[in-house]
């Protein structure tokens, strides 16, 4: 029986990545997990959604520091071990066991959260990074925070430093790197119905 795939969205802050998930989400008739992670992990870890929140996507704590996501697991620690693991490190080991179950149970879009890496050898993936011209995602987050243009570009330079990070340490990869995705789509340069035109026709192809 031919496994099916998953789609991975790596994105840029403001690039308009987390919309083509969505919109991708509705075209396939399959599901996107993105923040909703964060809830996920939370309810496994027993921690308020605020506290995973904060812990999202941040750079490794100290227990991680110098392994890549496969050399340690979350669930092999001795209890006196979990009390000294950072949160951030705990939300990460949690949101990676979490991707490896759904993604074997059924065909979805995941969006961030270094899936493309985490998901290597698990299930045939579509990895995918979207980006965009500096001009276009400061447009589009200052008007989807009501920021002005120079919050705008401080945000954007935060947002992204931290998912740069985040992704680098804990795979060893270059973040928006070629090596790790098979479509790096410029949202500035393509309609985004073209970009999701063309996702849709490889995962059917794929089926």
């Amino acid at each position: 029986m031919k496994k099916h795939t998953v789609i991975t969205i790596g994105r840029q802050f403001g690039s308009g990545g987390h919309e083509v998930g969505l919109k991708l989400s509705s075209r396939l008739g399959i599901p996107v997990y993105d923040r909703s992670l964060i809830q996920m992990a939370a309810g496994e870890l027993g921690v308020s959604r605020e506290k995973a929140e904060e812990a999202d996507e941040t750079v490794l704590g100290r227990f991680f520091s110098g392994h890549k996501a496969e050399e340690l697991s979350y669930t092999e620690l001795p209890p006196d071990e979990e009390q000294a693991v950072p949160l951030s490190d705990q939300m990460y080991q949690i949101q990676s066991e979490i991707i490896r179950r759904v993604a074997k149970r059924e065909p979805c879009i995941i969006i961030g959260r270094c899936a493309d890496c985490i998901l290597e050898d698990v299930v045939p993936c579509l990895n995918v990074f979207v980006y965009a011209e500096i001009g276009d995602r400061i447009e589009r987050i200052r008007k989807l925070y009501n920021l002005n243009e120079e919050e705008a570009w401080e945000k954007i330079r935060r947002v992204d430093r931290a998912r740069k990070e985040y992704y680098e340490v804990h795979t060893g990869n270059t973040w928006g790197g070629i090596e790790s995705h098979q479509m790096i789509f410029n949202i500035s340069l393509m309609d985004m119905q073209d970009v999701i035109d063309v996702l849709a026709a490889m995962y059917r192809a794929r089926r």
